[in-house]
């Protein structure tokens, strides 16, 4: 699986929605679009509603529910994570990322313009408060 880099600084949901459809950036924002989703609402990152309607016009199936973060180890072998988790104005917001697991080799997709490397394994640095199961 391939990153996909968010345009705008709030497309990081566009994006990872994106990488694990096999999609580029464009065609993601414009199925998003088309759906009424759009990166300039900052509910896209503060709600999964958004990246769940997203990800099924792409026919992917994801986990009904948010499941805290407990360890890297625990994760399933493809997961949406939250990470920068924090509030603002009594709302939580975060930072969408992709993880994926292929057998002993795990790394994270990051979709942050500005980042050297957009597939991590800084794994000590990025601090998730829960996932999203994907399914096959």
């Amino acid at each position: 699986m391939d990153p996909v880099i968010q345009e705008e600084t709030s497309g990081c949901g566009i994006a990872a929605s994106a990488a694990l459809a096999g999609v580029s950036y464009r065609e993601a924002k414009r199925v998003a679009n088309g759906l009424g989703i759009h990166a300039e609402d900052k509910t896209l990152w503060s709600d999964t509603r958004h990246v769940r309607t997203l990800l099924s016009a792409f026919h992917i199936t994801t986990s009904p529910i948010e499941t805290p973060f407990e360890s890297w180890e625990a994760l399933p072998d493809k997961a949406l994570l939250s990470i920068k988790w924090h509030r603002e104005g009594g709302r939580p917001f975060w930072h969408w990322v992709v993880f994926v697991r292929q057998g002993d080799h795990a790394y994270v997709l990051d979709s942050r313009k500005p980042l050297r490397s957009h597939v991590r394994q800084d794994f000590g640095r990025m601090k998730p408060k829960w996932f999203i199961e994907v399914h096959d």
